[in-house]
C-alpha cells in the first residue's frame, strides 16, 4: 500500500507515554505542523497524535473557541497550537500568559495543565531564528510590514528585537496598526515603529518587507504589495507557507530580491510548540530536514 508522503511512516514501535495535541485555525488543511509534531514524537518513543480543529471546515467561527477549550480539556489534550482566525481571540479564555505572549498580545500555543490554560507565543522566535539563518546580513535600518494582526505582534517584535531601526505598519485595519505601532514603541523606544505611511512611499524607503498577512495563501491569492515597488535591493520576507513559493515571492525572485520564506517560522515556531507540550527538546535541525521533505 502506498504512503501518505505527507505523514511518513514511523521509525520504529512507539512505546512511551501518550501525547494529545492540537491546532485551532481556519482552513487549515492543508497545515504541514501535525506531521511535523507527529514524526519528532515518534522520534522521540512518543505516541503522539496531532489532531485538526478547523473551524471552516466544522462550520464555525471564532466564537466556537470557549466550547473547544472546553471539550480539549475534557478530552484530555495537552495542548493546544492557536493561528488565524484565532491568535487574540483565545486570550480572555486563558488563566494565564507567558512574559512574550503577554507584551505581544497574541497567543500560538495554549498548554493544558492542571486544569488551567496557559498561552505562549512561539512565533516570534520562529521568525526570529528564521531571519538569523537566512538572511543574516540583510540591512535592516527600515522595514515594511504588511499586517497587524496576531503575526504580526509576532514579527514586528522579532524585527525590532533584531535590531531593526523602524518598523512602519500596514493594515487594512488603520486604528489596529496604530496600536501595534504605539505598543512596539512602548516596549522598543519612541520611534521604533510607526503606523500607515503610504505604501509607495514607506516601500520606496525600506531596505525590506514582510507580509504577515493571509494575503498569498491558496484561499487568499495576490500581493499585498504591487509589483512594480519591488526593486532588486530588497529583501522580501513572507509568513505563509502554503503555498511555500507565495506570487510576492515569485515576483521578489525574479525582480532580484533576496527573499525568506515562511517555511523557516513554520518549523521553529512548532520546535518552541513542542517543547512546551512535551517538555522534551525538539531537534530542530530534525524538523527542519522533515519539512523540507514533506
Amino acid at each position: 500500500m502506498p504512503t501518505d508522503p505527507a505523514r511518513p511512516p514511523s521509525p520504529g514501535p512507539i512505546l512511551g507515554p501518550s501525547v494529545l495535541v492540537g491546532l485551532i485555525g481556519a482552513a487549515i488543511q492543508a497545515s504541514r505542523t501535525p506531521a511535523m509534531h507527529e514524526r519528532e514524537g515518534a522520534e522521540q518513543g512518543l505516541r503522539y497524535i496531532y489532531k485538526l480543529i478547523d473551524l471552516e471546515g466544522l462550520g464555525l467561527d471564532a466564537a466556537a473557541l470557549p466550547d473547544l477549550l472546553t471539550a480539549a480539556g475534557r478530552m484530555g489534550f495537552q495542548g493546544l497550537n492557536i493561528t488565524h482566525p484565532c491568535k487574540q481571540s483565545v486570550i480572555p479564555l486563558l488563566d494565564e500568559l507567558s512574559p512574550e505572549a503577554a507584551a505581544l498580545g497574541a497567543v500560538n500555543t495554549v498548554v493544558l495543565r492542571d486544569g488551567r490554560r496557559v498561552g505562549h507565543n512561539t512565533d516570534w522566535w520562529g521568525f526570529a531564528e528564521s531571519f538569523r539563518r537566512e538572511l543574516p546580513d540583510a540591512p535592516r535600518r527600515r522595514v515594511v510590514q504588511f499586517g497587524a494582526g496576531g503575526a504580526g505582534s509576532a514579527v514586528a517584535h522579532a524585527l525590532l528585537t533584531l535590531g531593526a531601526g523602524e518598523v512602519a505598519i500596514i493594515d487594512q485595519d488603520r486604528d489596529r496598526a496604530a496600536r501595534l505601532a504605539d505598543d512596539l514603541c512602548n516596549r522598543f523606544g519612541r520611534g521604533r515603529a510607526l503606523a500607515g505611511p503610504p505604501v509607495a512611499e514607506a516601500v520606496r524607503a525600506a531596505d525590506g518587507l514582510v507580509n504577515t498577512t493571509p494575503v498569498g495563501m491558496a484561499k487568499y491569492p495576490g500581493m499585498v504589495v504591487p509589483a512594480d515597488l519591488l526593486r532588486s535591493d530588497l529583501w522580501v520576507a513572507d509568513v505563509v507557507y502554503f503555498p511555500l513559493e507565495t506570487e510576492l515571492l515569485r515576483v521578489a525572485r525574479r525582480t532580484g530580491c533576496r527573499t525568506l520564506s515562511g517555511g523557516g517560522m513554520a518549523v521553529f515556531q512548532a520546535v518552541g510548540a513542542f517543547r512546551l507540550f512535551t517538555g522534551l527538546e525538539p531537534d530542530a535541525e530534525r524538523m527542519l530536514r522533515h519539512f523540507a521533505s514533506l
